[in-house]
């Protein structure tokens, strides 16, 4: 049987029949009581009609046998992690990672035991070399919040077999539509389906995507505390990962095109944007992704006030997340990053004058104007 590609995936696959009216879309079931003489079906469980529907859904877009839904992102990483590590247990994170994993990470593991240690996401020796008896979880995020920073996912997959360590990794920036880390060996994707999945800055969700057994680990720990996503989220998410490819090829392709010109605007310090030729992340993204992605970042020239050019921008939005179809900015000094220690924001490179840019499906020319009377008029006022 022909296997469809990912654009038709988006649309057709896991769609529930409607036998009463044959309506287009899914039915929406909200019940929270069904017939226990039909199995233990229950939204805690993971396993109503439109929960179904939708895990399959994203299980075949990112290459895996099962995915779980949870309530938000961050639901989804702390269930995945509790699921595979427990009192005397190690992990081993990459140090530049969205905030509230390293939160999570440096807040609450000791609460459970666990040890942790972070390893230099550019060098793979630098993961050997933090590799203990007790390591039973490598974590990486690839491209990196905030500096889209690419990471040899088959070098860490091939490392932790030969370890038998577990790989997981938070593949939001990307999304299924530029990276599928499973075929490169990675054993579980996490994505905040909040972002590109939802994409319409309207859905808080997470998944979690893996091998049969390896969801069974998590759905053992996921339906005990309690983060499932309610069934009514559940449809309007499976509603709009069918948009999902054509949102992401016009994001990808403006942010491009608006990294080249924010590159050569003499008031932009620096560009974090791994489909740049002369990043140096350039060629390793071109390997192990089939995109770029619609999200980078830039620097300011510190002379150049941030504050001026972010209120003077008209359609360019300044928000705490990311990846709606509507462009928008955020800096992750004050936000995603602000718990981060002072030191470490300057050894990651984390600036008050770094701006995030999650660009949208807007008209890129109506973008770059906007970029650039903002941009002109923080320079003229500073």
């Amino acid at each position: 049987m022909k296997k469809n590609r990912p654009e038709t995936l988006c649309v057709h696959e896991g769609q529930i029949e409607d036998p009463i009216y044959n309506g287009a879309v899914s039915p929406l079931y909200m019940a929270t009581a069904y017939s226990y003489k039909k199995g233990d079906m229950y939204p805690r469980y993971f396993n109503t009609p439109n929960q179904v529907g939708l895990s399959k859904k994203i299980s075949s877009l990112e290459s895996a046998e099962e995915t779980l839904v949870f309530g938000s992102g961050m639901a989804a990483i702390s269930t995945s992690l509790l699921s595979f590590l427990s009192s005397g247990d190690h992990v081993i994170f990459q140090p530049d990672l969205y905030g509230g994993t390293r939160n999570f990470a440096t807040e609450h593991l000791k609460n459970y035991g666990i040890e942790y240690n972070f390893a230099d996401s550019t060098n793979l020796n630098d993961f050997t070399s933090q590799i203990r008896d007790n390591t039973k979880v490598i974590y990486v995020e690839t491209p990196s919040n905030p500096l889209m920073k690419i990471i040899d996912l088959k070098g860490i997959s091939e490392l932790a077999k030969d370890n038998k360590i577990i790989t997981m990794i938070d593949n939001t920036f990307a999304s299924p539509v530029n990276q599928n880390p499973i075929s490169l060996g990675i054993d579980i994707v996490i994505q905040s389906a909040t972002k590109y999945l939802g994409g319409h800055s309207d859905i808080l969700a997470g998944s979690v995507s893996s091998s049969k057994k390896n969801i069974e680990s998590v759905f053992s720990v996921g339906k005990s505390l309690g983060g499932n996503l309610s069934d009514y989220t559940v449809w309007l998410l499976e509603r709009s990962l069918k948009t999902l490819f054509v949102r992401v090829e016009k994001q990808n392709k403006n942010a491009k095109e608006l990294a080249y010109y924010l590159q050569n605007n003499e008031c932009i310090k620096k560009v974090y944007y791994p489909g740049l030729e002369n990043s140096p992340y350039h060629n390793l993204a071109k390997k192990q992704m089939k995109n770029f992605t619609g999200m980078l970042s830039f620097e300011i020239y510190e002379n150049i006030s941030r504050e001026i050019f972010e209120n003077s921008l008209n359609l360019i939005q300044p928000a705490i997340s990311l990846a709606g179809v509507e462009s928008t900015i955020n800096v992750p000094y004050l936000t995603s990053h602000k718990w981060l220690p002072k030191e470490e924001k300057r050894k990651q490179g984390i600036t008050s004058n770094l701006v995030r840019f999650s660009v949208g499906i807007e008209d890129v020319d109506d973008l770059k104007y906007d970029l650039n009377q903002a941009l002109k008029k923080a320079s003229d006022e500073s």
